[in-house]
């Protein structure tokens, strides 16, 4: 069975260039697909399940970040595995190197043939690692958190999510948030806030008993939150940890929050699951 890929680039001649790096590189892997956004890179990769996929970070509408955590979520494991998942970036030297002191596997625009075939050889490497063939055979699950907990370290490498060490020095207080109708600017208490939802160009803030919005993109104000008081349980979805107070699990065997003080479920995605695996 051949190696597959999908490639999703906005800037077609970077997208030729880097497959025919990966034809140079790579002779067995197949670039089945290209796409040039990431719902297509989303819709295209559920459809030929690729055993690796070269996502751009910034493309048009849901950017590469974006379309890895929706494929985190609904990757079919039961018919393949999940794939491996790098990163193309037109991001500066000093920011190529913490992608490299994390070992993320990333492409550099424009290609860099060195710096691919580095990237091809840990490839290799995983997907031998992950292969059935292997002895002794890696569980089903536990491959599975495997590859899970690897997404999470290049999204948050990535910019995606934050560590569990990043935690800022002086973490936010108060957040001035407008109410629904958006004619008064008020003062939150940031120890109100139940949790943080990401909904269209605004971030819902939600407390108890209100509703307020601010402009704030979440992963800008991630790195201002306390990471072991907040939780990222979701791309779209930070919640107080002290608030929970179930976890849900359903029929399909998705995960749901139920809040103290609300009485609507948040979603759990696949990729922070393992933060309630104990409960």
């Amino acid at each position: 069975m051949p190696l597959t890929a999908l490639i999703a680039e906005d800037e077609p001649l970077l997208a030729q260039a880097l497959q025919a790096e990966l034809a140079a590189a790579w002779p067995e892997l197949r670039v089945v697909a290209t796409a040039r956004d990431g719902r297509s890179a989303v819709r295209e990769a559920l459809r030929l399940l690729p055993q690796v996929l070269f996502f751009d970070i910034r493309m048009p509408g849901l950017d590469g970040l974006g379309a890895a955590a929706e494929l985190a979520d609904s990757w079919p494991t039961d018919e393949a595995p999940m794939p491996q998942l790098v990163f193309v970036t037109a991001y500066d030297e000093y920011a190529a190197r913490a992608f490299e002191a994390e070992a993320i596997d990333y492409v550099l625009k424009p290609v860099q043939p060195e710096r691919l075939r580095k990237t091809v050889a840990r490839l290799r490497q995983a997907l031998a690692a992950a292969a059935p063939s292997m002895t002794p055979p890696i569980p089903p699950d536990e491959a599975l958190e495997r590859t899970l907990a690897q997404w999470r370290q290049v999204l948050g490498a990535a910019g995606g999510a934050p560590s569990a060490s990043s935690s800022p020095s002086a973490p936010l207080r108060m957040i001035a948030a407008s109410d629904a109708g958006g004619a008064t600017v008020r003062m939150v208490p940031i120890d109100e806030v139940l949790y943080f939802e990401a909904a269209d160009k605004y971030l819902r803030v939600l407390t108890a008993t209100q509703e307020y919005l601010i402009r704030t993109p979440l992963k800008q104000l991630l790195p201002q939150l306390d990471a072991d008081t907040f939780w990222q349980v979701h791309r779209a979805v930070v919640v107080r940890s002290a608030a929970i107070e179930a976890v849900h699990r359903d029929e399909a065997g998705k995960l749901h929050l139920a809040l103290r003080g609300r009485a609507e479920k948040i979603p759990v995605s696949r990729l922070y699951a393992h933060l309630f695996r104990a409960m």
